[in-house]
C-alpha cells in the first residue's frame, strides 16, 4: 500500500469509526456540571452522598505507580549507562531547584523497605518502569547483567509479597548513546527497543506478565522534540512527527518481542490521556477537540489496535515527514491485550486551524496555556487546562467528572475494552506535623482520590471494564524538571536521610483497597 492509498484508508476509516462516535457521544462544551454535582460549592464537584455509595466490583486490583528515573537514584551504579535525564540534570538551568535524580529517593537500594510499605497498604499491583540504560548502557548489544539481576530480585520481592508486578519498559530515560545517533526521531531505534522488550521479555517474562512498552509515548515526542521542555530540547515539529511514528512502530516491534519471548505476557498501554471538551458549540471548536482527542490521546492506541493513524491532522496526514515507508500500516499494527491510560485533568480546545502563528507553554505535561495560535501547524488547534476548577499544588484543575468521560469514551470507541487507570494523583505539599509526633494530614489529597474514585465507581458501575487503578505515587519523588518541590506520593519521603512516613492518605488508600468502598 503506498502513501496516498493509507492516507485515504486512514481518513475514510477516522471518520468512519473514529470521529463518528466522537459527534455522537460528543463531549459538551466546556463540561457543565450535573445537577448532583452543583450541590456541592467548588465547581465540578462531587457531592458526598455519592462518594458514599461508590463501590468497586470484587477482585478489582488497587495500585501504584512508579518511575525507574524518578525513584531509584545510584544513576552510574552497576553499570548503568548515562540517561538522556542525567545529561540533561547535569546541565545548569534546567531543573527546579539545581537539583537531580543522581539519587532521588535512593529506591535502588531500598527496595525492599518500599515493597514493605506497598503491602502494608494493601495494594495488589505495582506499576514500575525499568531504565533501559540500565539493561544496555549504550541502548544496543548484550545485556548488562548487575542490571538484569537488580530487576529480577525487586520482581521477586514483590512476588513475596502478594503483589502483581506491572513493568513499563520506558518511563523516560532513554540511553544518551541512542540520542547521539539521533534519538527517536531515528527510526533505527525501533529495532533497538525491540532488541531490549526482548532481553527483558526472556530474563523477567517468567514472572512478569503485564507489560506496557512506553510511558506517554506522545510527551516522549511532543515535549522532547517540538516544546523542548524535555530532553533532548529540541524545538522542530518535523522531529516530533518523525518521533511520534518511530514510537508507534517500536510500541508494536516491542509488543511482537515481547509475544515471542513470553507465552504468559499480556501487552497494554500507559497512555497520556485527557478529556477534550470544545470551548464553543460551534462545529470548528467541535473538530478541533476530536483532532485532540485523536492526536493526544488515541493516536498510538489507534495505532496498535488498527495499524493506522487516527484524524488528528488538518488535511491530508504528514506521512512524507513522518517518515512513513510502504509496508508500514503492517507493521504498527498489534492489538493491545487491555488498554490503560491516565487521567489527571482535562482540556479546554478551540480551532487555530487559520492561524499562523504556533506554540505555547508547557508546565509539566498536564498545564498547557498561553499559545496564542494553534499549538502546531499541523493539528490546527489551542488547547487549555482551565480553572474553573480548584487547582493543586501543582497547579492542575481539580476535575473529577474528567475521569468518568474519558473512560466511558475510551470504552464506547474501542468496543469496551479491558481498561487499566495507569496513572492519576494530585501534588500537595503537606509536610510531617510536629505537634502531631510527625503525623501527615494531607486531607485535599484524600479529597481529590474520594472524588475522582466515585466518578470511576460510576463509570464502572454503567459497563467500564475497569479492572485496576494505579494511584501516582507510592513516594514523593523527583517530579522532573520541577525536582522536588513537587509532591504527589502517598508516602513522605524525606530527600535529606530517605526517611519514610506514610501520609494519611496511604493510610486512608489502604483501607479502601481493602473495603474496596470509598467510605471508610
Amino acid at each position: 500500500m503506498n502513501r496516498r492509498q493509507f492516507a485515504a484508508r486512514s481518513l475514510a476509516a477516522a471518520a468512519g469509526v473514529a470521529l463518528s462516535p466522537l459527534r455522537n457521544h460528543a463531549l459538551t462544551p466546556a463540561a457543565s456540571p450535573t445537577a448532583a454535582q452543583t450541590a456541592n460549592t467548588a465547581p465540578g464537584a462531587i457531592p458526598d452522598s455519592v462518594i458514599k455509595e461508590a463501590r468497586f466490583p470484587e477482585g478489582f486490583l488497587w495500585g501504584l505507580a512508579t518511575a525507574s528515573y524518578q525513584n531509584e537514584g545510584a544513576w552510574n551504579e552497576d553499570g548503568k549507562g548515562e540517561s538522556i535525564w542525567d545529561r540533561f540534570t547535569h546541565s545548569p538551568g534546567k531543573i527546579r531547584g539545581g537539583v537531580t535524580g543522581d539519587v532521588a529517593c535512593n529506591q535502588y537500594h531500598l527496595y525492599a523497605q518500599d515493597i514493605a510499605l506497598a503491602k502494608q497498604l494493601n495494594i495488589k499491583t505495582y506499576r514500575f518502569s525499568i531504565s533501559w540504560p540500565r539493561i544496555q548502557p549504550t541502548g544496543s548489544g548484550a545485556p548488562n547483567m548487575k542490571g538484569i539481576d537488580h530487576y529480577s530480585r525487586f520482581v521477586d520481592t514483590l512476588l513475596a509479597a502478594g503483589i502483581r508486578p506491572w513493568c513499563t519498559l520506558y518511563h523516560w530515560d532513554l540511553p544518551q548513546a541512542l540520542e547521539d545517533r539521533g534519538g527517536w526521531p531515528n527510526r533505527d531505534l525501533a529495532n533497538y527497543f525491540a532488541e531490549y522488550a526482548g532481553i527483558l521479555a526472556k530474563h523477567l517474562g517468567d514472572r512478569i506478565t503485564v507489560w506496557a512498552p512506553f510511558n506517554m509515548p506522545w510527551a516522549i515526542a511532543f515535549m522532547g522534540y517540538a516544546a523542548g521542555a524535555f530532553p533532548p530540547n529540541r524545538t522542530s515539529f518535523p522531529d516530533f512527527l518523525k518521533a511520534a511514528h518511530t514510537l508507534a512502530l517500536a510500541q508494536s516491534q516491542a509488543h511482537r518481542s515481547i509475544k515471542a519471548a513470553s507465552s504468559k505476557a499480556t501487552i497494554g498501554s500507559a497512555y497520556e490521556m485527557a478529556p477534550a471538551y470544545p470551548a464553543t458549540g460551534s462545529d470548528a471548536d467541535r473538530a478541533a477537540a476530536a483532532r485532540y482527542h485523536a492526536m493526544n490521546n488515541v493516536f498510538f492506541l489507534e495505532a496498535a489496535m488498527k495499524g493506522r493513524y487516527p484524524d488528528a491532522f488538518i488535511g491530508e496526514p504528514p506521512l512524507d515527514i513522518m517518515g512513513f515507508q510502504p509496508g508500514d500500516e503492517k507493521l504498527l499494527q498489534a492489538p493491545l491485550d487491555w488498554v490503560g491510560f491516565h487521567y489527571y485533568t482535562r482540556r479546554i480546545v478551540s480551532d487555530a486551524g487559520k492561524t499562523r502563528a504556533f506554540g505555547g507553554s508547557f508546565s509539566g505535561t498536564e498545564i498547557e496555556s498561553g499559545a496564542t495560535g494553534a499549538r502546531d501547524p499541523y493539528t490546527g488547534l489551542r488547547a487549555t487546562m482551565p480553572t474553573e476548577g480548584p487547582l493543586t499544588e501543582a497547579g492542575l484543575e481539580v476535575w473529577p467528572r474528567g475521569i468518568y468521560d474519558l473512560v466511558t469514551q475510551i470504552s464506547r470507541e474501542y468496543n469496551h475494552p479491558l481498561i487499566e487507570i495507569t496513572e492519576s494523583g494530585c501534588g500537595y505539599l503537606d509536610g510531617p506535623d510536629e505537634e502531631q509526633h510527625g503525623r501527615i494530614p494531607d486531607q485535599r489529597r484524600i479529597q481529590w482520590y474520594r472524588q475522582h474514585l466515585a466518578e470511576l465507581a460510576r463509570a464502572i458501575d454503567e459497563g467500564a471494564r475497569v479492572r485496576a487503578y494505579h494511584a501516582w505515587t507510592l513516594l514523593d519523588n523527583f517530579q522532573w524538571g520541577e525536582g522536588f518541590t513537587e509532591r504527589y506520593g502517598l508516602i513522605y519521603c524525606d530527600f535529606r536521610n530517605q526517611k519514610r512516613t506514610i501520609k494519611d492518605s496511604g493510610h486512608w488508600y489502604g483501607k479502601v483497597a481493602a473495603a474496596n468502598k470509598l467510605d471508610v
